[in-house]
This record gives structure tokens, C-alpha cells and sequence, in this order.
């Protein structure tokens, strides 16, 4: 590659730039607590993992067998049996959310989705694109979604075949809609198990409630039909990734043979990025289940440790069970911008992923809003250790 230097410049900027900001994400759930630097040498290759990584490919630079030993990793986190299985690593959650209800849509053609008010703004798009008929349901002030009013929707359609868009964490609350909940009331409205999908959009808590004490239900021996998980976020990758999981029966609906690459398809994308099952699979690997519980565990106390200091500020902030989501009143504009918050409805959050080691930035962060909320902060105290 050869650059001028006037583009050699610009590079060497946005690079500067990179290392001044890649710390900056207090407000959204990408994780920096990464390093792939063993990984780094297969840039020079054009991995692609067209198709299905359990079947031959005469493509053949792909990362299959990385692949697979993911998705296992996967389908034991979510208490499925591999053999019963099937899924793969997408360019993230919103391709993983279109997977899972574009199965749902196969299985029951004419059905009805339904989906909270606060869920992922992908939904919106989703729905567009499968050209699925749709209900908004209403949310909880929690941001659960209003599981009465989900039934009363229902059986106002008289929707045989609901399909249920389950939030195993919000965007903007940190959420999770009961399963457990939405299976009795959908069993005291007669509709049997095997006539209604659940989907699971676990973009964020998928890497979070496996390794808690007191998870709520998130996982297929609770009920779920899918689930949608972001790479980039609790994991950590350069790139957005993620993974989708469904069971296997229901993935042979949608497989396609294709003579050009002599291979099974059931994928949203085609070809695929090569390298993000290597970097899954490294962080994977890199790490025992006792590591991921003490990094879930070190982001919650975080998550406490802001609100301890909002509350004693006088500032009304909160997080849903198991969540690393902090929910308090939006502050002004100028310091929104400041920090990259991200605002909705008179609210903004920050979330303690991995990557915050102590309390700096996030103490930084909370004297900005206390200042600028006008009420006194209490001391913040010794920074927080990583331990």
C-alpha cells in the first residue's frame, strides 16, 4: 500500500485520535478490554465463511473450525445440546434479532410480532424488511415489557401464533422481560407452548446473566426458541460481531444448497467475516468461566458504586436487577455532549462495561452531572479497584 503523504497524515490523525477516545464509551455498552494481537497476522488473509460451518466448503480460507468451537461454547452457556443446535457469528446484534424472527416467520408464516416499546430501534427495521405484521406493546416504568397488555394484544388480534420479541436487557434500562411470566400468561390464555416463538434480543445481558447468582430466565431451558448476542460489547472485539443461537429443527426450514461454493447456506449475510469467530474464539479461550463471573461481577459493583454516589448527591439514579445499566435524570446538553451520553425521554445512562479497570472516569462523569444537576456531592471516596 502506498499512501501520499498528505493521506499518510490523515491516518496518522485518526489515529491519535483512536488512542485520545477509545475510552470514551461510558454511555454505550462496547467493551475496550481486549487484545488480539496474536490475531493480528491474519489481516493479510481473506477469510470468509460463506455458508455453513458444519458442512464442506470449496471456499477454502474460512475459519470453520473456530466457528464451531464458539457456538458450542454458546449452546452450553444457553443450556441447549449442541447436536439439537445451530447458529453462527454475525456482523452483530440486529443481523442475529433479523435471524431469529425471520425463523419465527417461517415457522408460523402469518403471524403477528410483538414487541415492547423499549426495544431496540432494529425491530422497526426488521419488521420492515420481513414484512411481518407487527404490535407495539407497552413497557413498565421498569422498561419490562407490560405483560398484560402483551396478552390483551394478542387476544384482541386473536393471534393464534404470537411471536414474542423478548428483551434480556434494554437498550436504555438494562430490561429483562420475564420469560417465566410471559409463558403463564400465555398458557392462562390457552395458547399452547408449541403454537407461539419466543425470540431473545440478549445483545448486552447474554454475557451477563450466565455468570450472576440470581439470574432471571434468559437461556432455551427457560423456554426461548432463539437468542441474539453482540460480540463487541461484554466480550470485546475491534469490530461488531456477534452470535445468533436457534434449535436446529427450526434452521433446516430456511437452509439452501449452493453449488457454487458446494455448501449449505442458512445465513442472513452470505459471506461472512473470517476473522471474528478467531477473535470470539481467542477471547473464549483466554478466559475460564471463573474470569468472565469476576469481570460480570466487577462491572456490577461499578454499576452500584455510581449509583451510591448519585444517591448520596440526592440524585434519583437506579439499574434493573443483574444490570450494568445506570438510569438517571438527563443533565444538560452540554454535558451530554461532553461525555457521549446517550438520552430518551428525559433520561440518559451510562454502563460499567469492562474495560472502566477504577472509578476515574467514571467519577469524572458523575461530578460533571452532580455539578450539573445543582446538588452537592458527598466525597467520592478511594478509587475502586479492578479486583
Amino acid at each position: 500500500m502506498s499512501l501520499s503523504s498528505l493521506d499518510q497524515n490523515r491516518i496518522e490523525s485518526f489515529w491519535q485520535y483512536c488512542l485520545q477516545h477509545q475510552y470514551f464509551n461510558l454511555a454505550y455498552p462496547e467493551s475496550a478490554d481486549f487484545d488480539y494481537t496474536p490475531l493480528h497476522r491474519f489481516l493479510r488473509f481473506s477469510i470468509n465463511n460463506c455458508g455453513d460451518w458444519n458442512e464442506s466448503s470449496n471456499y477454502l480460507l474460512n475459519s470453520f473450525d473456530f466457528e464451531r468451537e464458539v457456538m458450542h461454547f454458546f449452546a452450553e452457556l444457553f443450556h441447549i445440546p449442541f447436536d439439537e443446535s445451530w447458529g453462527y457469528v454475525t456482523n452483530g446484534g440486529t443481523e442475529g434479532n433479523m435471524f431469529g424472527c425471520y425463523l419465527a416467520r417461517e415457522l408460523f408464516p402469518d403471524a403477528t410480532l410483538y414487541y415492547s416499546k423499549d426495544s431496540h430501534y432494529s425491530v422497526a427495521k426488521i419488521i420492515k424488511l420481513l414484512r411481518i405484521k407487527s404490535r407495539a406493546v407497552d413497557s413498565l416504568p421498569s422498561g419490562e415489557i407490560d405483560y398484560d397488555d402483551l396478552v390483551a394484544k394478542i387476544q384482541q388480534d386473536q393471534e393464534r401464533h404470537p411471536i414474542v420479541f423478548v428483551n434480556v436487557g434494554t437498550t436504555m434500562k438494562g430490561a429483562v422481560d420475564d420469560i417465566g411470566i410471559i409463558q403463564d400468561k400465555l398458557a392462562k390464555a390457552r395458547i399452547p407452548r408449541r403454537d407461539y416463538y419466543l425470540h431473545a434480543d440478549a445483545a448486552l445481558s447474554g454475557m451477563i446473566l450466565p455468570f450472576v447468582d440470581a439470574p432471571q430466565p434468559y437461556s432455551f431451558a427457560d423456554g426461548i426458541d432463539s437468542i441474539s448476542v453482540s460480540g463487541h460489547k461484554m466480550i470485546g472485539s475491534p469490530m461488531p460481531c456477534g452470535i445468533v443461537l436457534a434449535k436446529r429443527s427450526n434452521v433446516s426450514r430456511i437452509s439452501v444448497e449452493i453449488d457454487y461454493i458446494s455448501a449449505k447456506d442458512q445465513t442472513i449475510s452470505g459471506s461472512r467475516n473470517g476473522h471474528t469467530p478467531m477473535m470470539l474464539w481467542a477471547a473464549i479461550k483466554s478466559r475460564p468461566l471463573a474470569e468472565w463471573r469476576r469481570k460480570v461481577r466487577h462491572c456490577l459493583d461499578m454499576a452500584q458504586y455510581a449509583i451510591d454516589r448519585f444517591q448520596a448527591a440526592g440524585i434519583q439514579a437506579w439499574r434493573c436487577q443483574n444490570s450494568i445499566t445506570v438510569v438517571f435524570p438527563s443533565p444538560s446538553e452540554p454535558v451530554c455532549n461532553k461525555h457521549g451520553l446517550a438520552r430518551s425521554g428525559g433520561a440518559a445512562h451510562l454502563i460499567t462495561t469492562p474495560h472502566h479497570h477504577d472509578s476515574q472516569r467514571l467519577d469524572r462523569l458523575i461530578d460533571d452531572i452532580i455539578q450539573d444537576l445543582g446538588t452537592v456531592t458527598a466525597p467520592a471516596g478511594a478509587a475502586m479497584s479492578a479486583a
